[in-house]
């Protein structure tokens, strides 16, 4: 049998470009860390893949002993949707749950199924503005790099259209932003067959247990360094 593929984490791309303070202080009092995941089917699950929340919960409680179960990771995405569908939740699945960091993943129906480019821009700014407001930190999620997302001319262009305005609207707001599409691009590019990267499902839409595994280490890997510069400035 041979080995599993390794994981390249890549911090040079993924690193986060703003401290987390509220993580921060909550893991530095050893207060209870509520994180909430928003998105899509990538964040709920599908497939049989489990997801990265509850791999982050995991990843993160094994790497933390001292906190252990008070690291929570919420898991609160729901197939299908994107920023219009998911800015109407942001009360009800964010707010209410008090937690000191929001995960936004953003992007993948935007471009599988085509969205108004104005309205993503428009709902997403507004639910970065409504989470700017709350004491907690936010970390955007793009969308993930599989044959269904770049596959095509078609799907390609909107793609480079998409990412960029998520980048640039995520700066706008001084909003950290985990670049999973650029990161899972790399992974290409250094020689990983596209095809490896989802889960076979007839979209090839969703990613892999190793890409998603990956990506998850990759987003802790990113935290952890945001909370070492927060903590030691």
């Amino acid at each position: 049998m041979p080995a599993p593929r390794p994981c390249e984490t890549h911090l040079d791309i993924v690193k986060l470009q703003h401290g987390l303070p509220h993580l921060a202080q909550a893991l530095k009092r050893q207060r209870k860390v509520k994180v909430v995941a928003l998105g899509s089917s990538s964040t709920a699950g599908a497939d049989n893949i489990l997801p990265f929340p509850p791999r982050l919960e995991m990843l993160w409680r094994s790497q933390k002993p001292s906190f252990g179960r008070m690291i929570d990771v919420i898991n609160r995405g729901i197939g299908g949707q994107e920023a219009p569908e998911e800015f109407s939740r942001i009360e009800s699945d964010v707010i209410a749950e008090a937690p000191v960091m929001v995960i936004w993943q953003v992007g993948t129906n935007a471009v599988y199924k085509n969205y108004n480019f104005d309205q993503v821009q428009a709902t997403f700014q507004a639910g970065l503005d409504v989470l700017a407001g709350l004491p907690l930190d936010v970390v955007v999620m793009d969308s993930q790099y599989t044959q269904a997302i770049i596959g095509t001319p078609d799907v390609l262009k909107l793609a480079n259209q998409f990412m960029p305005m998520i980048a640039e609207v995520a700066a706008s707001r001084q909003v950290n932003l985990f670049r999973r599409f650029a990161l899972m691009k790399q992974w290409v590019d250094a020689g990983i067959p596209l095809s490896e990267l989802d889960d076979g499902a007839q979209e090839h839409l969703h990613t892999s247990d190793w890409a998603t595994d990956c990506v998850t280490q990759a987003l802790l890997g990113a935290i952890n360094d945001a909370v070492t510069r927060e903590l030691i400035t």
